[in-house]
C-alpha cells in the first residue's frame, strides 16, 4: 500500500511522467541490442548477465514506485531535460539537481571505472539505456511551462488524458502490437543509410531533435483521435528507431 501511495504522489507531482511506456522502451532496447559491437556486447553481458537491453530499459521506471529517497528525489530529474523554446541545451545547461544529460555523464564515468561495484554499474547501465529512450520522446525535452505536456489536458479517443501520456503510451498502445512485433516491423525499416545517419552518440544532438519536434506536436484541438495519431505516426516511429540505433551507438562509443 505504501509503495502504491508513493507512486501516486509521483504521478501527481510536478515532474514529467514516464517516457514511451514499457513497450516503447523495450522496443528501443531490442532494436539496439543486435547493433552492439562485439566489445560492447561483451561489456554489457559482464554487467547485466542474461538480462537483455529490452528488460533493462524499463527498470528505472519500475523503481520509481520504491519509497526510497533515492528514487523519489535524487533520481527523479534524470528522466528529462528542460529547454525553453528558442534556446539550446548548451545555453541553459542542467539545473542544480541534475537532469538526464548530466546523469548520462555520471553513469558513463561509473561504467568506465574498473573499481566501481557491480551493483553501481548495473544501475548505471540500466539507467543509461532508459535515458537514451527518454531523450527521444519529444516531451521529455520540456519547454519549462507545462511539465512536459502533462498540464496539456486532451481527450484521446473518448478518454480524458494529457499530451504527455498520449506520447508515452497511447500512440503506441493503440497499435495493439507486442514490443517484439513492433521491434521486428521497425527494424526491417532501418536502412544502411539510416544506420549511418543516425549513429550519433552525442546526447545534445538527440535533445535538439526532440526540442524541434516537440514544438510541432501540440494540437490545435484538444480532442485527439485517429487523425492526430495518423499525423504523428511517422515521427513516433522515427524517434523509436533512432533511439534504438543510438542505444547501440552510445554503448559502442562508451566501450570502444
Amino acid at each position: 500500500m505504501r509503495a502504491f501511495l508513493v507512486a501516486m504522489l509521483v504521478f501527481l507531482s510536478g515532474s514529467p511522467a514516464w517516457a514511451w511506456g514499457q513497450n516503447g522502451h523495450r522496443v528501443t532496447g531490442a532494436i539496439g541490442e543486435p547493433l552492439l559491437s562485439k566489445k560492447a556486447a561483451k561489456a554489457v553481458k559482464a554487467v547485466l548477465g542474461t538480462e537483455s537491453l529490452a528488460e533493462a530499459s524499463t527498470w528505472p521506471d519500475e523503481m520509481r514506485s520504491s519509497p526510497e529517497v533515492f528514487w523519489q528525489k535524487t533520481a527523479n530529474p534524470w528522466h528529462y531535460v528542460t529547454i525553453p523554446a528558442g534556446k539550446t541545451y548548451a545555453e541553459v545547461g542542467a539545473p542544480p539537481e541534475g537532469d538526464a544529460v548530466s546523469a548520462l555523464k555520471g553513469f558513463a564515468a561509473t561504467l568506465r571505472d574498473p573499481n566501481a561495484r557491480l551493483a553501481d554499474k548495473q544501475l548505471a547501465l540500466r539507467f543509461t539505456i532508459h535515458i537514451i529512450g527518454d531523450l527521444h520522446q519529444p516531451l521529455h525535452v520540456g519547454n519549462g511551462t507545462d511539465r512536459g505536456g502533462n498540464d496539456v489536458k486532451v481527450q484521446f479517443g473518448r478518454e480524458d488524458t494529457n499530451l504527455h501520456a498520449v506520447w508515452d503510451g497511447n500512440l503506441i498502445d493503440r497499435q495493439q502490437l507486442s514490443y517484439t512485433e513492433m521491434t521486428a516491423w521497425l527494424s526491417r525499416r532501418i536502412t544502411p543509410q539510416n544506420l549511418k545517419d543516425w549513429a550519433n552518440p552525442d546526447p545534445l544532438v538527440w535533445v535538439a531533435e526532440s526540442a524541434a519536434l516537440r514544438d510541432t506536436i501540440y494540437p490545435a484541438d484538444t480532442r485527439l483521435g485517429y487523425t492526430y495519431a495518423f499525423q504523428q505516426n511517422e515521427a513516433l516511429d522515427t524517434r523509436l528507431m533512432q533511439a534504438g540505433v543510438r542505444v547501440a551507438a552510445y554503448l559502442n562509443e562508451l566501450y570502444k
